[in-house]
């Protein structure tokens, strides 16, 4: 007996429908291996009709006064509280996540950051008028860009489009959302929660692949592409958005270094390295999934992190005691496999190592320690529950280990030495430097890195201005 799919739709000026060429993507439950849905890959005509839907919104909703815009998203916010439990389900089927995680680790800090963005709204600000010149006044305007071409990832397919259009919309400009092709459905949940609230044209769903994101970044439409993503994609889309002039915000990849000291307390420490390297089955820009121990505690660390890789649960979404679920598609799958299969005969697997059983995409929590800087699995990103682990004699050579990849979203450094740690989150070339602690966030502070991790924050308020253009305005005063 075959079970009917269900069929996702786009969501383009108030109302879901087909790709116009009828094509569809069978959509994969991570957790099974198995076809739960189709959805549209969305082609020219497509991508055309969303944009041409978000630039007839965009004169009315920039008009709007900032009170007007926080009410909106302040319902929006409510709406998801209400919604929660539909959207949890809709993220686990994507994803594969235990429905624990996604109900106390993700919803709440979204319907928060949505609520952030709510009041930002009313922060519009600028420097104060002033006479800078005998007879003139100067004002400074803040304004929306226009249309946003948004391309979010699968790795938090409902939290990072949030992290898109809430800014976008808090800022007043319009939306077109393409999901990742192997997540759209809480995304598409989200365009039927935000569709009974505001105007239409202002938020557009467009799903579809690498080609289908590519039309909307080529587009002559939007002002603004917006992509989290890999490292290739990102150059691309920076390339494409080149020929026009459009604005872009990238954030990419990471290789977060996890520097420990030797005066740290190594059970403390592993606990918190684990939680935030195995979250998420290691899928996360930011995971603690590199780690640099001083040469006095190495071998004391590695056995202790091993013990709690081998006590760490992978397991179905209803499954009791769940740490994390499965990788997110064949593809990463055996892009995990991969990197462990082609280890050195240096490196020493110390916990994992392998795929967990025969359906869905599970992989151990593993550990790999006596690696070198140069090695392939220190350099490039795994984005799998795999810590590596390397050993350093000082802080000078910490920091050059720590620094020495093409990367810079995020780090940690652990010791009970005030002093060091400030020296350290000095150096660390890196977006974000965590003291004693890794991967937690909040709404208030920027997320976002340097070199090929990319540019634009996102969250706080520095994501807000991102979705803003500065105008300067002068008047002469003799009228």
């Amino acid at each position: 007996m075959t079970t009917e799919l269900r069929r996702l739709r786009n969501y383009i000026n108030g109302e879901f429908r087909d790709a116009a060429d009828g094509r569809t993507i069978d959509v994969i439950n991570p957790a099974t291996g198995e076809a739960y849905a189709t959805s549209p890959l969305s082609g020219q005509a497509d991508v055309d009709a969303a944009m041409d839907a978000a630039e007839a919104a965009f004169p009315a909703w920039r008009d709007t006064t900032p009170a007007e815009r926080q009410k909106v998203l302040l319902k929006i916010a409510d709406a998801f509280e209400e919604r929660a439990e539909d959207l949890i389900a809709a993220e686990s089927e994507n994803t594969g996540k235990p429905l624990d995680l996604v109900r106390t680790e993700e919803v709440p800090p979204m319907v928060d950051q949505i609520r952030f963005f709510a009041g930002a709204a009313r922060m519009l600000e600028g420097r104060s008028a002033g006479e800078y010149m005998d007879g003139f006044t100067s004002i400074i305007r803040r304004e929306p860009v226009g249309v946003c071409a948004q391309v979010a990832p699968w790795n938090y397919p409902m939290m990072m489009a949030v992290w898109k259009f809430a800014p976008a919309l808090a800022a007043g400009n319009t939306v077109v959302l393409k999901p990742s092709d192997t997540t759209p459905a809480s995304t598409l949940l989200i365009a039927e929660i935000i569709g009974a609230i505001v105007p239409k044209g202002v938020f557009n769903v467009i799903c579809g692949d690498r080609e289908s994101g590519r039309a909307m970044v080529e587009h002559p439409t939007p002002a603004m592409a917006s992509i989290t993503g890999s490292v290739r994609a990102g150059m691309q889309v920076a390339a494409s958005a080149a020929k026009d002039v459009k604005r872009v915000h990238l954030e990419l990849g990471g290789k977060a270094p996890v520097v420990v000291f030797e005066d740290t307390d190594i059970a403390k420490a592993v606990e918190g390295i684990a939680e935030a390297g195995y979250f998420n089955a290691g899928q996360d820009c930011t995971a603690a999934t590199r780690v640099l121990v001083h040469e006095s505690i190495h071998d004391e660390f590695v056995a202790a992190l091993a013990k709690v890789a081998s006590e760490t649960k992978t397991g179905a979404p209803d499954e009791e005691d769940v740490a994390f679920g499965p990788l997110n598609n064949a593809n990463q799958l055996a892009q995990v496999t991969g990197f462990i299969d082609r280890l050195p005969a240096h490196a020493k697997v110390e916990a994992g190592g392998q795929r967990v059983g025969d359906k869905g995409y599970f992989y151990a929590p593993t550990v790999v320690s006596g690696l070198k800087q140069d090695d392939e699995i220190i350099q490039n990103e795994v984005f799998g529950p795999v810590i590596t682990v390397q050993s350093f004699t000082d802080e000078a050579q910490a920091l050059t280990y720590a620094n020495g990849v093409e990367y810079a979203l995020a780090s940690s450094v652990w010791t009970k030495d005030h002093a060091r740690a400030m020296r350290m989150s000095k150096a660390l070339d890196f977006g974000c430097v965590w003291i004693n602690t890794h991967i937690p966030l909040v709404a208030e502070m920027p997320h976002g890195g340097f070199k090929k991790s990319g540019y634009g924050k996102d969250l706080s308020a520095y994501g807000f201005d991102d979705y803003t253009r500065i105008k300067h305005v002068m008047t002469s005063l003799d009228g």
